[in-house]
């Protein structure tokens, strides 16, 4: 029997909170708790960490995935206001970033709208942009927090589980986790290469392309590696593994296709 989400949020847990941020909290992370299975394993739920854990607020008790909740009532943009910048980067660096779940809901209706998932072998430092310090005058002055550009991932990387309203098969949402799970394999440097270079794929919005094509994004991937000043081999370097794992097939004479998932 497969897994069946319940859309709906209950607003009873939530009402001896006044905050709205409070409530929202409440009640997304209750229906995580109730609903939502691991995408990683066959597991049929996540467990809630103890309360006031930092960075990961669920892990799955099957294969130790860990999971950070993000929900807001508007839709995603590319931008993600996000937490503390420089331990952001040294858990990516380390290894110990989380997977995020990115919840959107209806606060009149109580229900679940979107949710999807970005593994964490695509949030590398690309996507983590430094916001400026806080001024004199805030209370936490010199503070500096990140950002996650959504907007540079490649559409790979955000694995839908309901979209409007309408919940993907889980079966489905793990075929998706698996077919890029290969990127754990790779260097952190190699992970960010790949997501960056399949972004640059995707951006061209056609099945089939060549060589020539990815190479237009010269300028743009030397910006995100500014320490790499061999940018055409590394193009290259991904492609071939992006071709030896399935998600590009060569076709011959510089021209490549990308494959159906």
């Amino acid at each position: 029997m497969g897994i069946c989400l319940k859309l709906e949020l209950k607003p009873e847990l939530a009402v001896s909170y006044k905050s709205f941020s409070q409530r929202a909290r409440i009640l997304t992370e209750a229906w995580i708790q109730e609903n939502m299975y691991c995408p990683a394993c066959p597991s049929d739920h996540l467990s809630p960490t103890r309360r006031g854990e930092r960075v990961v607020d669920f892990v799955c008790p099957n294969c130790s995935e860990q999971y950070q909740l993000k929900s807001q009532s508007h839709p995603f943009g590319n931008r993600i206001v996000n937490s503390a910048y420089a331990p952001k980067i040294e858990a990516i660096r380390a290894g110990t970033i989380p997977n995020f779940l990115f919840l959107r809901y209806d606060p009149r209706r109580f229900i679940v709208l979107d949710l999807f998932l970005v593994p964490k072998h695509f949030i590398t430092e690309s996507i983590i942009e430094k916001r400026k310090p806080l001024g004199e005058s805030a209370r936490r002055r010199g503070w500096v927090g990140s950002n996650i550009l959504l907007g540079n991932l490649p559409p790979d990387a955000r694995i839908p589980i309901i979209e409007n309203g309408r919940e993907i098969p889980a079966a489905v949402v793990r075929d998706s986790w698996n077919r890029f799970i290969f990127m754990r394999e790779q260097s952190l440097r190699s992970r960010g290469w790949l997501a960056d270079v399949l972004a640059c794929i995707r951006e061209l919005g056609q099945e089939q392309f060549t060589l020539r094509d990815v190479y237009a994004f010269e300028n743009r991937l030397a910006q995100l590696h500014p320490k790499n000043k061999h940018i055409r081999p590394k193009i290259r370097q991904q492609l071939q593994i992006l071709r030896d794992h399935g998600i590009i097939e060569f076709l011959g004479k510089g021209l490549y296709r990308i494959r159906k998932s």
